[in-house]
């Protein structure tokens, strides 16, 4: 399997989507060093985004994310690849190493079913994929979670977030979402998953759907959040 392996690094090599530089065969997508320099949140950077994006809802009983979302960094160049370079492998393996890194917490919030911040039909076929589900394959893999991408549907094609003010991005959000099959998610755990999370504005339009139908509670997970200091209209940080 080694041989093949390196065989088909060297007909086809791989490379690190912030250097450049070839991968080595035990490297997915970016390499070490660049891997290294990307900044994790500390425990009280969550609770406050948490305090800022969500609290004052009584919609999303609790969040977490795992990297500072930064301009021109090396989690923007992972995150810009995976949603417009059609490599949507980058949300498995980025899902996995969500579950990795915050396995504590998610068995803690005894989560029933994983449910991905949907795409408009439309941007979805332009797309080809939608990049939450990918990241939700990943939990799925990593810690034998439930996703469902049908219960949650974007009815309505917003307009992109980044230029837009909170009351612009609220009124934008307003109704933009639907819920099929009550059923499956009464008095159930659901978790939303997303790759970038700034205002949150998106995440609580869909928390508000759930819990109008029923859901128990609503946790939310992403990639990575840009904190309130860091440039908020950035082209791959939108919700």
């Amino acid at each position: 399997m080694l041989f093949i392996a390196n065989f088909l690094d060297f007909i086809s090599p791989r490379f690190c989507t912030s250097c450049n530089q070839k991968l080595t065969i035990n490297e997915k997508f970016i390499c070490e060093i660049c891997f290294s320099k990307i900044s994790e949140l500390t425990e009280q950077e969550i609770i406050s985004e948490y305090e800022r994006k969500f609290s004052k809802s009584n919609l999303v009983d609790n969040y977490t994310s795992l990297f500072k979302f930064e301009e021109k960094s090396n989690i923007q160049d992972l995150i810009h690849a995976l949603k417009y370079n059609q490599k949507f492998k980058i949300g498995i393996f980025l899902g996995e190493i969500l579950g990795q890194k915050k396995k504590k917490v998610l068995n803690s919030w005894q989560i029933d079913l994983i449910i991905p911040i949907p795409l408009f039909h439309l941007k979805k076929i332009e797309r080809g994929y939608n990049q939450a589900e990918y990241i939700g394959k990943g939990l799925m893999k990593s810690l034998g979670l439930k996703l469902d991408n049908s219960i949650a549907k974007r009815v309505k094609n917003t307009q992109s977030q980044t230029k837009l003010n909170s009351n612009e991005r609220a009124e934008n959000m307003n109704e933009a979402f639907s819920i099929k099959n009550k059923k499956r998610i009464e008095g159930k755990n659901i978790l939303i998953v997303d790759d970038v999370i700034t205002t949150g504005i998106t995440v609580l339009e869909l928390a508000k759907k759930l819990k109008e139908y029923g859901a128990a509670k609503v946790y939310c997970l992403s990639i990575a959040t840009p904190l309130i200091s860091h440039t908020i209209g950035s082209s791959n940080a939108q919700n």
